[in-house]
């Protein structure tokens, strides 16, 4: 757990991994952030890494549709607000979706 200097509520701090496959594009480096949601966390590297925003999020704020995320070993569930629950040394990874046939 940590808090800010501003002394708020301690937070998990998860971490984010973007998949090399966005590092073509935009640099996104891995990153420990504070935050008890995957919103949380993802707003917050988003902070230090606002050029990745638009490859993850959609204009509605909702996970592109060719973009995976998954919480541990689990698969985001919420896609829309990201509600998913993190805690502490969880891993948020962010994958380029596959899809064809």
């Amino acid at each position: 757990m940590c808090s800010s200097s501003a002394g708020e509520w301690l937070l998990p701090v998860p971490h984010v991994q973007v998949a090399k496959a966005f590092r073509r594009h935009v640099d996104c480096p891995d990153l420990v952030v504070a935050g008890s949601t995957v919103r949380d966390a993802l707003e917050r590297y988003f902070a230090t890494y606002p050029a990745v925003r638009s490859y993850v999020l959609d204009e509605h704020g909702a996970v592109r549709k060719h973009v995976a995320i998954f919480v541990g070993d689990e698969q985001l569930v919420d896609r829309q607000s990201l509600s998913d629950a993190v805690g502490d040394g969880t891993i948020v990874y962010v994958f380029q979706a596959l899809s064809g046939g």
